[in-house]
């Protein structure tokens, strides 16, 4: 218990310094004449980004519509499936990990590449959404020949779940000019994408090689509040051993009834990630994490430093701070290593270089 006092201290410090600090933070979601699409409350403002020649609102002389017309094509994708809200938000986070923020998560496999990113393990078969992109790609493409980006769309999309799976909370100008990769490699995600299964130092370390520090760590851990999982990313380490494991017993008990004890490829469920509000982009995560109700080993590690226990916290139970944080760690990591100019190129098909 003194503890947990001391750590509610903690968090109600970095509360008040947070919230000063974020009074100062810049621009906010373009208006309707920028291309956003409009339909949403006023944006959380959100820091500029470190990417460089990225810039909100890009594509507003080239092409006006562009993020009007993503942002239309997600949210008929979403609502009629919430779950590849989920997807789209999470391939952002892979994509910009391997290779940046380059599209290379998009490319199909050809004779010359058989195993590009999108067959490794950690994607295939659990990650979702690539139609809403062809889609996406299909309609600038009628707009817009030649113009905007693949990197670019899948950054639109994860801002557009974001905002449409939080109804509006999560809501933040996505600056964009990213060019398409040329490079796509199954090796690459396996050594860049972290595990489920990872303790915080190599959590923090993982997050550091992108450029990422210990609270964009724990703020983007939090989108595990919405999207399923399949049973064999955490029963593999042993989440459901009531021996080692420090899930809540009532969680594991229920898993162990939705989850075969040694899944294999022909039979794999999927459950909930967040079994009190699954469809919806919140702070659920947090207070999941405190009374243990969460999947992932790398979700529980976040309650092994005091720092990372006190952040955990102040996502919790500060109404409106994970919002704000969670746009601006968005923005950040969407501008991880990004190709531009002449670096990269704009696929006329997302699954194919040109």
């Amino acid at each position: 218990m003194a503890r947990l006092a001391a750590l509610t201290f903690l968090a109600l410090l970095c509360s008040v310094t947070t919230c000063c600090h974020a009074e100062g933070y810049g621009y906010g979601y373009p208006s309707p004449g920028s291309g956003s699409g409009g339909g949403y409350p006023s944006p959380t403002p959100t820091p500029t980004p470190s990417g460089a020649g990225l810039a909100v609102g890009f594509y507003d002389h080239a092409c006006p519509n562009a993020e009007a017309i993503v942002r239309g094509v997600v949210k008929n994708a979403v609502q009629q499936n919430p779950g590849v809200g989920a997807g789209l938000i999470r391939m952002l986070f892979h994509d910009c990990f391997v290779q940046g923020c380059d599209a290379s998560v998009l490319l199909d496999p050809t004779a010359a590449n058989a195993q590009p990113e999108k067959l490794s393990p950690p994607n295939n078969p659990s990650l979702r959404g690539f139609e809403v992109i062809d889609a996406a790609k299909a309609a600038l493409e009628a707009a817009c020949p030649s113009t905007v980006s693949c990197a670019d769309i899948v950054a639109f999309a994860g801002r557009d779940a974001s905002a449409e799976l939080s109804g509006g909370r999560v809501n933040f100008a996505m600056p964009a000019g990213r060019r398409d990769g040329l490079v796509s490699n199954a090796n690459d995600a396996l050594n860049f994408l972290p595990p489920p299964s990872f303790n915080l130092s190599e959590l923090t370390a993982s997050f550091a090689a992108k450029g990422l520090d210990v609270d964009d760590l724990v703020v983007l851990s939090g989108a595990h509040t919405v999207g399923r999982s399949h049973c064999s990313s955490f029963t593999r380490d042993g989440r459901l051993n009531a021996s080692t494991s420090d899930m809540n017993p009532a969680l594991a008990a229920s898993l162990r009834q939705q989850c075969p004890a040694s899944p294999t490829a022909a039979n794999d469920p999927t459950v909930a990630q967040d079994v009190v509000t699954p469809v919806r982009l919140d702070n659920q995560y947090y207070k999941n994490v405190l009374n243990r109700n969460v999947l992932f080993t790398s979700d529980a590690a976040l309650l092994k430093s005091g720092k990372t226990a006190a952040a955990v916290l102040l996502n919790a139970f500060v109404p409106g701070v994970w919002e704000q944080k969670f746009a601006a760690a968005m923005v950040k990591m969407a501008s991880i290593e990004v190709k531009t100019g002449a670096n990269g190129e704009v696929r006329t098909n997302c699954r194919a270089v040109n």
